[in-house]
């Protein structure tokens, strides 16, 4: 098989595997006696782990010649992890699930990232990224609309059945991918193998030193803590509201963001060719605010709508730019995968602390409030963004040459 049409159906079936049951978990523990404050609060657990792994996991996946035994291995422990809660829902279980699923999780996504690098190199990498991520979203809405249905019909039981398939279909997709295919050097961001190349390749300096990462960085994790939590707590607010069932509106809300998310990666790449990285990555900041207002203040069915669509927008358009940039900012440094895995670190503290913020909120004052709140402090985010708008134009700029790129990594 075509190794790139492999990788598409890696990033197809991986999808459901990654995030577990994802936003099922909410209402599949509301259905169980849990209230707003405990599921934010273990799903904050389970980001703090994945925060804390995402770095390590990047490092690994520059060292190692064994990327698809990652991706294979990880894909298992992830899948076996949420299966664990079709068994307990006891506070510790359901905390350690998804302790472990974020943990084994983490390593998906730089994985894949230098996977892709290794095959299709730094020219071709804009391109097969956006590739991969329509298919990545088009898997997210396949997983949820079947989850909803089978949900709906059979009931929650179904959905886990149905993530240990995407799991096993995973497995497969990946060990489809050709040995022989993936260029080490290359996907770690290394154009040469000079001992000079390799010797600055063994550190962690050149991302503490290198500015427009450590803004990007920032700037995400501000964006997540106002996000991360929207999706959970919209479909909690909208069920506690009797305004649908568990499955099939929980399911609604991703469908929703994942069709305008696959919209948005199909045209990112031309959109960054137009304006350029910071312009894009501006989108999205300016997105969220506007998401929270909605959200607060049409907690309906038809809701669902407006709210996802926003989300779709921003979330569509970093899924493939924020990626491309990392790679256009540390190319040469032989550090690409690192850079995904501290800026997944840096942006999953704000992932993390997202959940708990909004359960508390929404526990003590209620649904809107903790909507509004959320879309406030992403604010900051968009602040950040502009207040050092000149410098982050130039390192995100289309022209690249030996000059600049030296500037940018040290």
């Amino acid at each position: 098989m075509n190794p790139l049409y492999a990788l598409e159906g890696l990033n197809f079936f991986m999808a459901d595997v990654q995030a577990g049951i994802g936003p099922f978990l909410g209402v599949f523990l509301q259905a169980h006696g849990w209230h707003a404050e405990a599921i934010g609060t273990v799903m904050t657990l389970g980001g703090i782990a994945g925060m804390l792994a995402t770095s390590p996991a990047g490092a690994l996946v520059d060292a190692t010649h064994h990327k698809r035994g990652v991706i294979v291995i990880a894909g298992v422990m992830t899948t076996l992890a949420s299966l664990v809660l079709w068994v307990s829902h006891s506070y510790w279980m359901v905390a350690a699930s998804q302790i472990f699923t974020a943990v084994t999780g983490a390593a998906l996504g730089p994985a894949v990232a230098g996977v892709t690098l290794g095959i299709v190199r730094e020219k071709g990498f804009d391109k097969q990224f956006g590739r991969n991520q329509v298919a990545n979203h088009a898997g997210n809405v396949a997983g949820a609309a079947l989850s909803g249905w089978l949900g709906w019909r059979y009931g929650f039981g179904a959905v886990f059945v149905l993530a240990g398939v995407f799991g096993v279909m995973t497995v497969i997709s990946t060990l489809l991918i050709r040995r022989d295919s993936i260029d080490h050097d290359s996907a770690r961001g290394l154009s040469g193998s000079s001992p000079t190349e390799h010797e600055q390749a063994s550190g962690f300096r050149v991302l503490l030193t290198c500015r427009p990462i450590l803004l990007l960085a920032a700037s995400l994790a501000m964006f997540h803590l106002g996000n991360a939590a929207m999706l959970p707590l919209y479909g909690l607010a909208v069920v506690a509201a009797h305004q649908g069932d568990p499955s099939a509106f929980t399911a609604q809300t991703i469908v929703v963001a994942q069709l305008v998310m696959v919209v948005a990666a199909v045209f990112a790449n031309r959109l960054i060719q137009r304006i350029g990285y910071w312009g894009v990555i501006l989108i999205t900041f300016l997105a969220l605010p506007a998401r929270g207002l909605v959200a607060g203040m049409f907690i309906t069915a038809w809701g669902v709508w407006p709210v996802q669509a926003l989300d779709g927008i921003g979330a569509g358009l970093q899924s493939v730019a924020v990626p491309a940039l990392v790679v256009r900012l540390l190319q040469g440094t032989g550090r690409v995968n690192v850079g995904q895995g501290v800026v997944m670190t840096v942006q999953g503290i704000g992932a993390a602390l997202s959940p708990a913020l909004g359960g508390v909120l929404a526990q003590h004052f209620g649904y809107a409030t903790a909507f509004f709140v959320l879309g406030a402090v992403s604010t900051g985010s968009l602040a950040l963004w502009l207040l050092f708008g000149a410098s982050l134009k130039k390192a995100c700029g289309f022209e690249r040459d030996v000059t600049q790129d030296s500037t940018l990594a040290t």
